[in-house]
């Protein structure tokens, strides 16, 4: 008997558009890590977001962590910027 256990992770996707980043986007970000209970959320920023390539993505992802703070942590694959939620501050 072969038992087969699989995790769901539970991942939001967001797009950053022309509007860039503003303080409801934050804000969103931040509601929806606190009332869905989600651990991940990645952001797509679209081209209309970026004017100095791969530059603006990792700006953004630091501008997010900024406002949301240590108990957060993010990687910047490409375009996209994934955001994880730690249960404790990480260093």
């Amino acid at each position: 008997m072969i038992i087969l256990i699989i995790k769901m992770t539970s991942q939001l996707e967001m797009h950053l558009g022309k509007k860039r980043l503003t303080i409801e986007f934050i804000n969103d970000i931040k509601k929806r890590f606190e009332n869905n209970k989600i651990n991940n959320i990645k952001i797509s920023v679209l081209k209309s977001a970026r004017q100095n390539g791969k530059n603006d993505v990792k700006e953004y992802a630091e501008k997010i962590l900024e406002f949301l703070g240590k108990k957060y942590t993010y990687r910047v694959l490409g375009f996209s910027i994934f955001l994880k939620k730690w249960r404790k501050v990480r260093s």
